[in-house]
Order: C-alpha cells, then sequence, then structure tokens
C-alpha cells in the first residue's frame, strides 16, 4: 500500500505538520528525507531496511560517501542532501551559540560540539574562542591525529586566542572510542594549555571530551 493510501494522521510529513517533529520515529523522519521508495517499497519501508542494515540513525548518518551510496535507494544526489542537511543543522547551532552567552546555554554549546566533533573517526583537537562576554568569537579545529590522539601544540593555541583576541576560550576534543572519560595525558594537556594562555590572559573556561552519546566536562570533574 502507498503511503498516499494510508490514514492522513499516519503518513510522516502529515504526522509531523500536525504534532511536530520530535513526535517521528526515526524511520518516519529518514522517509522524510528519502522522500520516494523503491520498486515495491514505501519510503518508511526503506528507512526500516536502512536503519537495520546500519544499526542506526546516527550510523547512517555518519557512513561515508562510498558505503552511502553503495546502499539500496541512496546514492550520490542522497548523500549530498544529507551532507547539506547535516551543515545547516552545525551551522544553525553556530548561529545561537554567537547570539548569547555560552556560559548560559551549556547544553546548546554541547550539542554544537558534538554535532561538530562526534563523527570523526580520529581524535580531533578544537577550541571555542570566546570575548570578554563569553560571546562565541570564533571555532577551529586546530589538530588531528589517530583514533588513540592528537598532538597538541600550546603554541599555536595561544596564536589562534591571540589572533581572535580571544579573552577565554572553550577546549574540545573527541573520543572516536565513543568514551568520554578524561584520561591522564587529557588533564595534562589542559592544565600546560591553562598556564600557557594565562600568560596572555586568556581564561580557560572549560575542555569539553565528547563521546559517543555521552559528553564530559572536566570543569565539571573540577579537572581544571
Amino acid at each position: 500500500m502507498a503511503i498516499t493510501d494510508w490514514p492522513t494522521a499516519e503518513r510522516p510529513r502529515e504526522k509531523l505538520l500536525q504534532r511536530g517533529a520530535e513526535s517521528l520515529s526515526d524511520a518516519e523522519l529518514l522517509a522524510i528525507f528519502l522522500r520516494t521508495g523503491v520498486a515495491g517499497k514505501t519510503a518508511v519501508d526503506l528507512a526500516r531496511d536502512l536503519l537495520h542494515e546500519y544499526g542506526s540513525l546516527r550510523n547512517l548518518m555518519a557512513a561515508d560517501y562510498a558505503r552511502f551510496c553503495a546502499s539500496h535507494g541512496l546514492g550520490p544526489a542522497k548523500y549530498v542532501q544529507l551532507q547539506a542537511v547535516l551543515e545547516m543543522g552545525r551551522r544553525h547551532l553556530h548561529e545561537i551559540l554567537k547570539h548569547g552567552d555560552v556560559l548560559t546555554s551549556p547544553q546548546h554549546t554541547r550539542r554544537y560540539l558534538s554535532a561538530r566533533l562526534r563523527g570523526y573517526p580520529y581524535e580531533v583537537f578544537a577550541c571555542l574562542f570566546l570575548d570578554n562576554q563569553h560571546r562565541v568569537i570564533e571555532y577551529e579545529e586546530l589538530f588531528q591525529g589517530t583514533i588513540d590522539g592528537a598532538t597538541v601544540h600550546p603554541r599555536e593555541v595561544v596564536r589562534c586566542a591571540m589572533r581572535h583576541n580571544a579573552a577565554a576560550v572553550i577546549l574540545a576534543h573527541n573520543h572516536p572510542s565513543g568514551v568520554a572519560e578524561p584520561s591522564a595525558s587529557d588533564t595534562q594537556i589542559t592544565q600546560r594549555l591553562k598556564d600557557a594562555l594565562a600568560l596572555v590572559d586568556v581564561r580557560v573556561v572549560d575542555h569539553i571530551i565528547v563521546g559517543e552519546g555521552q559528553m564530559t566536562s572536566l570543569a565539571e570533574r573540577r579537572l581544571l
């Protein structure tokens, strides 16, 4: 049965308009993105098959070009669409941060950092540079490494902070393993960066570690 033959309240698009996007299942949201199904399957059926194939919506969204395009019902055009949607989401979160004090919206800050860092298969170290009212000046990914570490150079972080005329900074990096627990090297580099940045009067507000579905704040752990 085609989706157009379903009761109106059960069709994904109509359901979204009537009840909001949060009321839809992962399969229903994916079906709206797909727009059409394939021979013998509705868009919802195809979405369910894809979620079963990848294990989760998150895994599907993080798939590389080759794997994504190899899946039945997908292809280059859908891959380009998905990357555009993901980037719009990241930019939307960035705009929210730029118009407010990050210390009064920690959830927005964490959502943004998660959106930026969670999908990398290797470790990436980044900074949110802030002005003296803790508004975002810029986000930069400064170093990248392997699956279990990235070399961070304090001098480069200081140089970037001065270039942006930052008064404070939020450090962030991902753990590709998915476990957001800070390691001994994480606390050590945090202290080194804190000491180096203090020499140019830049305060380290926090160091956020991004895992899979979890995040850890070193400030909350009293490790700053």
